[in-house]
Formats: structure tokens, sequence, C-alpha cells
């Protein structure tokens, strides 16, 4: 496993058997994720394909349906990213860059408290497990080029973002409407 620098993400590269047919991994496994730290409680799997260029998050959940997601990419490449936002961490405020393709084929485990997103480099595939399911009432955000995060996208050019999460709230907003001190 690789050293993340927000605490208690788990990055993961699953053991690959390779032959002249193809290969074969092991995209969960309960017993082996157990042993580095990744719950098995997971009750939900999705997956979503994003052009080239389609920009997605930065999503949460709150509450009871607070979610933990596991990411990896099918096929193509994105730049995942998760934001810390708890206001009791040392890395609240902060984020980190996952670069997840289909065919490395490393995985994340992003535990609950942290807003998630990602930027599709290529054409993909992406797919994840959550510990909770979908619920719309407990669902939030951050706007992803929000100014105090200084979240550093490798852009050089506008990404496709949807209507709904140019709405976002900032950061501040969050903060403010949670109680949180705003960190910066």
């Amino acid at each position: 496993m690789e050293t993340i620098n927000l605490r208690d993400i788990k990055k993961f590269e699953p053991k690959i058997f390779k032959d002249e047919r193809g290969y074969f991994f092991e995209t969960y496994s309960s017993s082996t994720f157990q042993k580095i730290g990744i719950p098995n409680s997971f009750v939900q799997d999705n997956q979503s394909f994003s052009q080239k260029g389609v920009l997605r998050g930065l999503h949460f959940q709150t509450g009871a349906y607070a979610q933990g997601k596991f990411v990896r990419v099918i096929s193509g490449r994105v730049l995942d990213i998760a934001v810390d936002l708890r206001p009791e961490s040392e890395t609240f405020g902060k984020y980190e860059f996952f670069d997840l393709d289909g065919l490395s084929n490393k995985m994340v485990y992003i535990p609950e408290g942290f807003a998630h997103g990602f930027l599709a480099l290529e054409d993909s595939i992406f797919a994840y497990k959550c510990t909770a399911p979908y619920h719309k009432e407990s669902e939030g955000g951050i706007i992803w080029n929000d100014p105090s995060l200084n979240i550093q996208w490798p852009l050089d050019f506008e990404p496709l973002v949807s209507e709904k999460d140019l709405e976002l709230p900032s950061f501040k907003e969050f903060c403010l409407q949670n109680n949180f001190d705003f960190p910066f």
C-alpha cells in the first residue's frame, strides 16, 4: 500500500494474475480488505460513464447516510480527489489526488467525512462501492473550484460540470452551515 497524506484513506493495488489469455484479479475481498482497514459494510454499488473533460463533485452525504466509498476505474483514466471535511482532523480542508486507470487497476477507499470527485482524463467507466445507500435529503457538496481550497486541478481547458454541481456552496459556506471553524 502507498503512503497517503490524508489520514484514513487507503490506496490499494490488487494482485493481478496475467497470462497469454488476459488477466484476473479480485475487485473486492472482505478478508483482504479488512486486513488493511477497509470495512466490509458496503451496501450499494454504482457505476458511471464520463466523457473526457467531465468533472464530477465534490460530493458527500451526511448523518446516518454518510458514505465511505471504495473507488476504481474499469476503463479509461481519472484524476480522483478526496477533500477532508472532518473538523477534528489535522487535515481538515486539505485534499489529495489519486491517478486511477483501467490498466493499473489501483483502487482507493475514501471513508465517511470526505468530499469526493473526479476529472475524467479520458472517456472513463468509474465504479464505486458505498457503505450507505444514496439518500437525496442527506446529499451535499462543495463547488469544485472553491478559491479557499485552492485545488490545483491540472486543467488547460474548461471542464464539463453539471448545472447541479455548479450551484454547490463554497467551503466557507459549508463551514458556516455546520458551525465549523473556517480553517483558512
